[in-house]
């Protein structure tokens, strides 16, 4: 119960590593506020909680991510951990396919959110000695091809936790992040059924893995509920790469002429 009676939000918590994180947390005593844009799944996936909790929320507002971070210390009277979780990651494009409405979409998604996540939970998490969790992607540290603006979008998060992590260990908040390789999620089949063979992509995704599968949500949950408790208090600006050896050894890069 490493996290009992601790307050933690986790935005897009409906589905995905979002609802892996919330279940873990709550499997370690914490209180669990499930904020997503989903309101009919985001209920849902409380529901399937002992004890959950959901906040309608569009993390791109910034009114909205001022609401829900104030609106959870008025009504449990602290907060202990923001996972930065909402994201989204767009069909296959090339930069010639991605136009800039676009690549600023995923911004504001991907990494403005986190910044307006933290901007409006800091002042509550110095009170508590708290942490911030920002929920990465491996694509931020390895690239990731036709994908410019979701590396762009989850590189920035990397920056803003470096940034955070210094100028906040001072009063007491850790920032760290998550890199997850591939995860066994509903975004990972969308992505797949926008490429032309959808179940190759499929394959090709659990080679990359040494062990010939992909994670589950809740073993990603168990990393950040590890960053969010006193456990990991001496762990701060770190980026925690969970991709079971992913990175390891050479890959084929080049296809044979």
């Amino acid at each position: 119960m490493k996290l009992r009676d601790k307050i933690a939000i986790v935005t897009g918590g409906a589905k995905g590593i979002g609802f892996g994180c919330a279940k873990v947390f709550e499997q370690h005593g914490a209180t669990v506020i499930i904020a997503d844009v989903d309101q009919a799944g985001g209920r849902d996936a409380a529901s399937q909680l002992n004890e959950g909790h959901f906040h309608l929320c569009d993390v791109t507002d910034e009114e909205s991510m001022r609401s829900l971070i104030d609106g959870v210390v008025a009504k449990f009277g602290r907060l202990d951990c923001l996972v930065n979780n909402a994201g989204w990651h767009p069909p296959a494009l090339s930069i010639d396919d991605t136009s800039s409405e676009l690549f600023e979409e995923q911004l504001r998604l991907n990494l403005t959110s986190s910044f307006l996540g933290c901007k409006f939970a800091v002042p509550y998490l110095r009170k508590t000695k708290g942490a911030v969790v920002m929920i990465s992607s491996e694509a931020a540290e390895i690239g990731q091809v036709d994908a410019c603006a979701y590396v762009a979008s989850k590189c920035g998060q990397l920056g803003l936790m470096r940034a955070l992590a210094i100028e906040l260990v001072p009063q007491g908040v850790r920032v760290n992040a998550i890199c997850p390789s591939n995860v066994e999620t509903p975004l990972m089949y969308e992505w797949a059924q926008t490429l032309p063979d959808p179940v190759a992509a499929l394959v090709a995704v659990r080679d990359t893995q040494p062990a010939g599968r992909i994670a589950s949500i809740e073993e990603i949950g168990e990393v950040a509920a590890f960053l969010a408790s006193d456990e990991a208090s001496f762990v701060n600006g770190h980026t925690m790469i969970v991709d079971h050896g992913a990175m390891l050894g050479y890959g084929v890069k080049r296809a044979a002429p």
